[in-house]
């Protein structure tokens, strides 16, 4: 068993002409960040006309984007009934509207660039609660969202029902990627120090830019803004099992502690285990449990692991970093759905670049109201790990937790994760640990 994603095996087969930047440069709008938000973010603006370059601090497909099951869907768990509850049916509508449009413009690159594109229904399904699925399933007739029931599915386990949304998609975000990153003006291994009025600060060389995207996963700018309290990070673990079944579509639990399930090539690709970063719960154990109880026959060749941004209400945060700030725009928040959050991202920003405006712009804005339970849990969460003893990360001075999975130290307030000998290997922290 491989502990790396299949993505990232592809990417080691193929030519890498990307340089790193040597010297200062100018643009007009800088991306920060080289994940599928930031490529598909600088991508449109190239086709609109605009002067753009991206960095990333180490190499592409390395990071988030590297780790996810690359699962295309504007469904996303159970949330229309929520985005109701909380918003209204306009709001529930609109982020149809706006992801399934996401859908939508990666089939059109599909057209473009061969990217294993398949066509699947979304489903979520349930082991106990039936009634949850029926709330949803009411809502999608209102909103006219196209949908299928099911009353059994494929999958290692009883369900009491499937809501399944048509017309979704499956792919390979490396080969997509790499043909993109092909095309634009990138530099990796680029490491952004520091962002003053027009100017980012890398560990080679200076970028002067009007206009800066922050497309970092978690923002490299806490304050202003507080998205040190309105995020938070969860990970995720994903198996892939040669020869494993084919199950004709991709699966996931309504339950936070549930399985997912889709298909690549010969693969079953396997996801669970899921907990806050860095607490001690979830992991491999539980995906390889399943395996071994269900397909013990079959092999499983890949192991990885992904870290999701989690938004206050389930929305992410699109849009001007800051009102002080209106030259800094930012995509983060994902939750779970980094691949349709990522290209409706690089719609929303493209238009509000190119345009001042966008017809998204209040639904994402990152300016919106904080006030959700989520954020009570987050205050206490950060306060708990800041007043505990222990190995301190540079970021906020948060208590680490050590992954012995992963081998890892992990911050459970923000999500940085730093080696053994005290590297950083994901944000928000800049600086390695203290010996």
């Amino acid at each position: 068993m491989q502990k790396e994603s299949l993505w990232e095996q592809y990417v080691k087969g193929e030519e890498r002409t990307i340089k790193k930047l040597n010297g200062d440069i100018r643009t007009d709008v800088l991306i920060i960040g080289g994940g599928i938000a930031g490529i598909l973010c600088a991508y449109r603006l190239k086709k609109a006309g605009v002067s753009c370059v991206v960095v990333e601090q180490e190499n592409l497909l390395e990071g988030v984007t590297g780790n996810t099951t690359a699962k295309i869907t504007a469904q996303h768990g159970l949330i229309y009934h929520k985005l109701k509850q909380t918003y209204g049916t306009e709001t529930a509508g609109q982020y149809y509207e706006i992801n399934q449009m996401a859908v939508k413009e990666y089939w059109k690159l599909a057209e473009q660039i061969p990217c294993d594109m398949e066509k699947k229904t979304a489903c979520i399904y349930s082991t106990a609660n039936k009634r949850k699925l029926e709330k949803e399933a009411y809502l999608y007739e209102t909103l006219r969202i196209p949908y299928v029931w099911q009353e059994s599915a494929p999958l290692p386990m009883q369900i009491c029902g499937a809501l399944g949304m048509k017309e979704q998609a499956q792919f390979n975000p490396a080969k997509l990627l790499l043909s993109l990153a092909a095309e634009l003006d990138i530099y990796e291994n680029t490491r952004v120090l520091d962002i003053e009025e027009g100017m980012a600060f890398t560990e080679c060389g200076t970028i002067q830019a009007e206009q800066i995207v922050l497309a970092t996963h978690f923002p490299m700018i806490n304050i202003p803004g507080g998205y040190f309290v309105k995020l938070y990070q969860r990970k995720s673990y994903v198996l892939a099992v040669k020869d494993g079944p084919q199950i004709d579509g991709m699966y996931i639990d309504e339950k936070k502690d549930g399985f997912s399930f889709r298909n690549y090539k010969e693969y079953l690709l396997l996801g669970g285990g899921g907990h806050k970063t860095g607490t001690g719960s979830g992991g491999y154990e539980i995906l390889e449990e399943l395996v071994l109880k269900s397909y013990s026959d079959k092999k499983i060749a890949f192991a990885w692991s992904a870290q999701d941004c989690m938004s206050l209400d389930g929305i992410p945060y699109i849009g001007h970093h800051s009102k002080k700030r209106s030259h800094i725009f930012i995509a983060t928040g994902f939750n779970k759905w980094g691949m349709t959050g990522a290209m409706s991202a690089s719609i929303v920003l493209e238009q509000m670049l190119t345009r001042g405006k966008s017809d998204f712009e209040k639904l994402f804005s990152p300016q919106r109201s904080m006030i959700h339970p989520q954020l009570l849990i987050n205050l206490g969460s950060a306060l708990g790990n800041i007043l505990r003893p222990g190995r301190r990360c540079t970021h906020m001075g948060c208590a680490l937790r050590w992954n012995p999975q992963e081998r890892t130290w992990d911050c459970p307030c923000h999500g940085s994760k730093f080696s053994e000998n005290g590297s950083v290997l994901e944000n928000p922290a800049k600086k390695r640990l203290k010996k």
